[in-house]
Formats: structure tokens, sequence, C-alpha cells
């Protein structure tokens, strides 16, 4: 058979140049027969593999069957199934090949986002660790973006607790984006709930908001594909170059930031989601005029050591109030703590764990309180007794007694 190229180069010494076929076979060297097929052909050569048998071919149907039964049966207990004796690579190269025409489908529908209708939430965790109290650890970054403008919010939180994810929703909504959507999409983490059941405080959260968490069920990336392109945007778009200081220093240089990557033009829209977020928040819900709660929220006996323990840190509070039963609130920035409404404990909140903080005043008056406890009171002065005549109490109870002589 000849190749392609020769073929045209037959076709054409013949036709355009007018050589005979037998000249055309003495200068390439082939059987005039071979020339006259190839002038004849209109169609040019194709070349058919000759099929090779192989070793996999005889298990070829019984594997196929058991695929049919069970598709994600592992390439290993096929080849014990059908009795396979030769190489485990090339079995597994032949099932993998195959294993497609029996796999479940799993159509991804063309997702139609309405305005105010979504915001789709996730935690991106960047590589650089960040100074924390002398030490240097990964923490998580809330990020939120609007499915219809792509506006794009975000910030670094202290941890993927419950408190802390509400806390950073809160903020995200109320400062960055203005608004609340009518839906706010997570997958299945564990600081929102697993399994449809929403973590605690959750629920109370959404509804304060008027607003529904929906989550969304494994393996369904494509519902949160925005937000997760998002996550990629920020390792090569914000990252590279940069350094952090503290938490605060990466939430500084992440605000001045976003108001640049929300101005670009996104191909997708071909318009910049600065532009589209008034559209989006026409179709969203307002600000509630009270914050949901949210952030830590407790009611503990304060012991004697006078330290209330919040987000694995230790914090102290005035001793007078111990032994009662204290309140106690922390948010992103601040934990507090109140007696009968009165503050008694004001710190920083510390992104760090196993910490003790403490206030130097609360150690002062512990000290006065210990040595006023331990200072021996005063034993009273014996008071002078008054004597009555017996006669008294006859005459003050209408006693008549006569003693007899």
């Amino acid at each position: 058979m000849i190749t392609l190229e020769d073929w045209a180069l037959i076709r054409r010494l013949h036709v355009s140049e007018k050589l005979p076929k037998a000249q055309i076979a003495r200068e390439l060297g082939i059987s005039r027969n071979t020339v006259a097929k190839a002038i004849a052909s209109v169609d040019p050569p194709e070349y058919a593999r000759v099929p090779v048998t192989t070793s996999f071919e005889p298990f070829e149907v019984q594997v196929r069957q058991l695929l049919k039964a069970t598709p994600s049966m592992p390439a290993t207990v096929l080849a014990e199934r059908v009795g396979w004796a030769g190489s485990a690579t090339w079995f597994r190269q032949n099932v993998a090949l195959i294993r497609p025409d029996y796999a479940p489908t799993d159509p991804a529908d063309r997702i139609v986002y309405h305005p105010g209708d979504q915001v789709q939430c996730d935690l991106w965790f960047p590589e650089p660790r960040i100074p924390v109290e002398g030490n240097l650890v990964m923490l998580p970054v809330l990020v939120m973006v609007a499915s219809f403008s792509k506006f794009i919010t975000a910030m670094m939180i202290p941890s993927r607790t419950t408190a802390d994810l509400l806390a950073g929703m809160w903020v995200l909504l109320s400062q960055q984006l203005g608004a609340v959507p009518r839906r706010l999409i997570w997958d299945n983490e564990t600081g929102i709930g697993r399994r449809n059941r929403l973590a605690a405080g959750v629920g109370g959260f959404a509804g304060a908001l008027a607003t529904k968490i929906h989550q969304l069920k494994a393996y369904d990336p494509e519902s949160k594909g925005g937000v997760e392109r998002m996550n990629g945007y920020f390792e090569t778009s914000f990252l590279p170059g940069r350094e952090f200081e503290s938490p605060g220093d990466f939430n500084t240089q992440m605000g001045i930031w976003l108001p640049k990557a929300n101005s670009r033009t996104v191909r997708a829209l071909k318009a910049r989601p600065v532009d589209l977020l008034g559209v989006d928040k026409v179709g969203m819900l307002a600000l509630p005029p009270v914050a949901p709660a949210h952030g830590f929220a407790a009611r503990v006996r304060l012991p004697r050591d006078y330290y209330v323990r919040v987000f694995g840190n230790d914090y102290s509070v005035h001793p007078t109030a111990i032994g009662r039963m204290v309140d106690v609130v922390a948010d992103l920035d601040l934990v507090i703590v109140r007696l009968d409404g009165r503050v008694i404990g004001d710190h920083p909140r510390s992104w760090g764990t196993a910490l003790t903080i403490t206030d130097p005043d609360h150690v002062s008056a512990a000290a006065r309180l210990r040595e006023a406890f331990q200072t021996p009171r005063g034993i009273p002065t014996e008071a002078a007794v008054v004597l009555r005549d017996l006669a008294d109490y006859d005459s003050a109870f209408g006693v008549d007694i006569e003693v007899a002589s």
C-alpha cells in the first residue's frame, strides 16, 4: 500500500505533467499496477490497522459482564473473578479503557443566575503561614461571591467553628456587600452543617436575616464553581509577592486589593462586578435593623481562678464575680464578660490557642480580696449584762404567784 504522499505525487506526475505510467513506475521504483491503481483512485489511501489479538481479549467478555452488574468493581477484584494470571498493570490499563462504557452518567445542567438570588460561600486556606502570638499558623479565609454580579467579598477569620463562620458572614454581608441574598450557598462544611442538618445557631442566624442556607449535595462542585474559581484567582493574583505580619495585616491588604479585583472586566459577563452589583442588590433583601445572633455566647459560673475559656484561650474576669453566673460573648475582635448587664471583663480576641490573657487590674483586685479574706476578724467586746428582778417578768406577763409562808 502506498502512502498519501506517493498517491499525490503519482497523480500530479500523470495528470499535470502528462508522464506515462511506465515512466512514473520506473522513477518511483514501484510496480505499474500500483501506479494504475493510484491514478484510478479518486479518494486518497487510508491506513487501516490490522487487528492484533492481545492477551486481554479472551477475558474481555467476562470483564464487561461483571462491570455491567457492578460498574465500580475494582480491577483487582475483576482480575480475581476472571482468573487473570498476567501483568496486573496491563489488566488495569485495559479495564480503564472499557470502564467508562458502564459508568453511570452524571450530567451537569447549565446554571442561570438571577439578580439577588444567591451568594456562594467557601473557605480558602492560603499557603503562607500567618504569625500569631509567636507561631506561624494557617488560617482560613471566608470567601463569598455574588453569583449574578461575581462581586467578591473576603476576609481572614480565626477558625472554621460555627461562631466564627457566622461572625465572618455577618461582617461581609453588612460591611462589604451591604445586602442579604435570598440564598447562601454552602457545601457540607462542618461549622455550617452536615447531611442536611444545620449546626446549632445557623438556623437562627438565617432566620434573622430572612435568608436560606442552602447546602449542596456531595460531588456537586459545579453548583459552587464561582467561588471555587475565585479561590484559584486569589492564588494567582493576590498572593504572589506578598508577606503578612498578622491576620490584621492580611485583611488590610485584602481590603485594599478587593476593589481592584471587583473593577476588572469578567470575560464571561463582559462587564465589571462593581457595575453589576447595583442590579444584584435590587433583588436582595435589606440588612436587618439589629444584627443577628453571631459569634460565641455562653453563660457560666465564674470559678475561683476568675478566668473564662473562649476558643481555647483563658481570659481574666474581675474577681468580685467569683461564684456567680456571668455572660460571655465574643466575636472576631473582642471578648466581653458581663455580670447582670455590667461589663466586668473586656479583652481583645486572641487568634492563638492555649493562651492566658490577663488584665492587671483583675490581678490587683484579686490580691486585695485575698488579703481581706486572710485577715483575722476582731472578736467583739462583751456587752454589759443587765440583771432584772424576776418580779418584773411576773408583772409583764400578768402572773401573780403567792409564796406560802
